[in-house]
């Protein structure tokens, strides 16, 4: 699957509306092979008003797996549960047509990456990024950089790390069994029509501090099976 996984993601993204237009919350079978944190059996979007819900649900304690501090940011690891959609970069604040984009709450404990400065490395949090192949990365992704001097289009709350990241102020709890982030509706563009998968992974930061920065490493668990993005927003009557 870490060989596979950046091809059928980037095809499902082309082919999710066909394929998914009966699908709605996303089931998976549990998996004793994956870690019960990241071993997922659901996943859904919610639409509420003015705000989308995302959640994952996991066989075991939600976020009690975290990477190990190694006290420097090169080499360093992140844990992520992701929510990769058909949405477009421009619907969360980039330029149009850059790639994958993705929700993703993350904990990594050997740096900061919030929003004007602020810390975050002790808690769980999350993050809007957009991803791209590469198949230097051990999971095919990477989260696209931002090179030298350019100056592309990005969102108010850009860390300033120079990748497509955006570092919003969204709610984000783990509690029992559950991964939960709200996100206001006046903030995202095109969810309703959209389609989504749900991922459990390990990203790393280049050892060498050069590009691809941040690769998608490991691979722990994808709820389709096959990235189909076979889920659809859930809209409240």
């Amino acid at each position: 699957m870490k060989l596979s996984i950046a091809r059928r993601l980037a095809t499902a993204t082309m082919i999710c509306f066909a394929g998914a237009a009966a699908a709605d919350d996303i089931k998976a079978n549990s998996d004793a092979k994956v870690a019960a944190p990241f071993d997922i059996v659901e996943s859904r979007i919610s639409i509420d008003k003015d705000h989308a819900i995302f959640q994952t649900r996991v066989r075991g304690d939600a976020g009690a797996d975290k990477p190990r501090a190694t006290g420097k940011f090169g080499g360093s690891q992140v844990y992520a549960y992701v929510w990769p959609t058909s949405l477009d970069s421009a619907d969360v604040g980039f330029e149009k047509g850059q790639g994958i984009v993705a929700l993703a709450v993350t904990y990594h404990p050997d740096f900061d990456d919030g929003a004007k400065g602020a810390k975050n490395r002790d808690h769980w949090h999350p993050h809007w990024v957009v991803l791209a192949k590469d198949q230097s990365c051990g999971g095919g992704l990477k989260v696209i950089d931002v090179p030298k001097d350019a100056k592309p289009k990005l969102p108010e709350n850009w860390p300033g790390a120079p990748l497509l990241i955006d570092s919003p102020d969204y709610p984000a709890t783990l509690s029992g069994d559950t991964v939960e982030v709200r996100v206001p509706l006046s903030r995202l563009g095109g969810l309703k029509s959209a389609a989504f998968d749900a991922v459990a992974a390990g990203l790393r930061v280049n050892a060498d501090l050069h590009a691809p920065l941040l690769c998608v490493a490991d691979v722990f668990k994808v709820a389709s099976g096959d990235l189909s993005l076979p889920g659809k927003p859930v809209i409240a009557q």
